[in-house]
């Protein structure tokens, strides 16, 4: 999620972006790549890089709408009900329809259209301001060291409150602090304390890749080159949204 939030509004909503890099089209959610250039089969048809990252993200993911709705609250600003409106909104359904299909009054569905064209005025404003205060603070050549910046979030986050406000320096201090090697990553002691604790599970996480799903085995494997008690690791990836699971445990991945 932290890296689909790091793209620009445009590029949210097409689902891709240009690599100049890569030479390539690249997925913004699971990063699969289109090599300008390349021609690409769909079924009978032959489909140019950019027109088949398009086809990739409507088959794939839904469309960028779906996709983007799939995410929690705390980074769409929307209730479960808010997301169904909006889809059947999408849909072209009428406000009666909207309205019979959950079992409300039409003004009620109207006064909700209202709200979200609100929001949207609302947010435009405020990325407006922000970007100038930001354009301004370059201008005026001011540098945001690391004790004014604070460490990323990660998107499965369960409960972000005061646990997460932690600068970069501090999260560089922990870490220096509490492993006794970084390569291989080695961990000297679980700290009770909650800022160090998730400072330490990004750390830790961080030796996971993205996309890929481990049996509890490779991950017991991974967790045990790093600290003696990786049951209680593994636990806590779990609690604190770094990694999610199965209901049998025999899958895990990277939220």
């Amino acid at each position: 999620m932290d890296a689909i939030l790091d793209k620009s509004l445009e590029e949210l909503k097409k689902g891709y972006t240009s690599d100049t890099k890569k030479d390539a089209y690249v997925c913004t959610i699971c990063g699969r790549t289109f090599e300008f250039g390349e021609v690409f089969r769909s079924g009978e048809r032959l489909l140019s890089a950019e027109k088949m990252a398009n086809f990739h993200i409507a088959e794939e993911h839904g469309g960028m709408q779906e996709a983007l709705l799939s995410h929690g609250k705390r980074h769409t600003g929307l209730t479960d009900n808010q997301k169904e409106l909006l889809l059947m909104m999408a849909a072209g359904k009428t406000d009666r329809e909207i309205a019979a299909q959950t079992g409300s009054a039409a003004a009620t569905v109207r006064h909700q259209r209202f709200v979200f064209k609100e929001k949207a005025r609302q947010a435009k404003l405020y990325l407006a301001i922000y970007e100038l205060a930001v354009q301004g603070k370059q201008k005026a050549k001011s540098i945001v060291t690391d004790k004014e910046e604070f460490m990323d979030i990660h998107g499965g986050a369960t409960m972000v409150d005061e646990r997460y406000q932690i600068t970069i320096e501090e999260e560089n201090t922990i870490i220096s602090n509490i492993f006794s090697s970084l390569e291989p990553l080695k961990l000297k002691n679980l700290s009770p304390k909650e800022k160090k604790k998730i400072v330490i599970l990004k750390k830790i996480s961080s030796r996971f890749e993205r996309e890929r799903k481990y049996s509890e085995k490779e991950v017991n494997g991974i967790l045990e080159d790093i600290y003696d008690d990786f049951a209680t690791i593994r636990r806590y990836l779990i609690e604190y949204g770094f990694m999610d699971r199965t209901n049998d445990g025999k899958e895990y991945w990277l939220k």
